[in-house]
């Protein structure tokens, strides 16, 4: 299966918050591949640089690579479009958006534990996901 991590699944995860278990056990499952987008990274690395310093957020993406989550950078006009559809027709962040995007063209299933936006998403039907908290 491949599974698509978002900011929110990989942070708990690092953090070992309530779901990182889950996150863990989608990782280390030799049936799946797993995948995050830049952008979403990038949400990890602005997320541990705000809260502890450079080092520890440039180790944070390194723990994701060394594990073998592969970085997709997607952002073509047919999946830029797609984004900035989701964008308007959802309460939810331009990163989930992106996530939900790459999760749709890739047939993954998307990992969050974002209730506050994929709580609609998931009533609508837009992607497949599973919250893991």
């Amino acid at each position: 299966m491949i599974v698509v991590l978002d900011a929110s699944a990989m942070i708990a995860f690092l953090r070992n918050e309530p779901g990182a278990a889950i996150v863990e056990q989608s990782l280390t499952d030799a049936v799946n591949t797993c995948v995050a987008h830049a952008i979403n990274l990038c949400e990890v690395y602005y997320d541990f640089f705000r809260s502890t310093d450079e080092a520890t957020a440039k180790a944070a993406i390194a723990d994701f690579e060394e594990i073998g989550v592969i970085v997709r950078e997607d952002m073509d006009r047919a999946f830029s479009q797609e984004v900035g559809r989701y964008k308007a027709t959802n309460a939810a962040s331009l990163a989930d958006c992106v996530a939900i995007a790459l999760a749709n063209r890739i047939g993954g299933e998307l990992l969050t534990s974002g209730h506050h936006e994929f709580d609609r998403i998931a009533a609508k039907g837009i992607c497949r996901l599973r919250i893991i908290r």
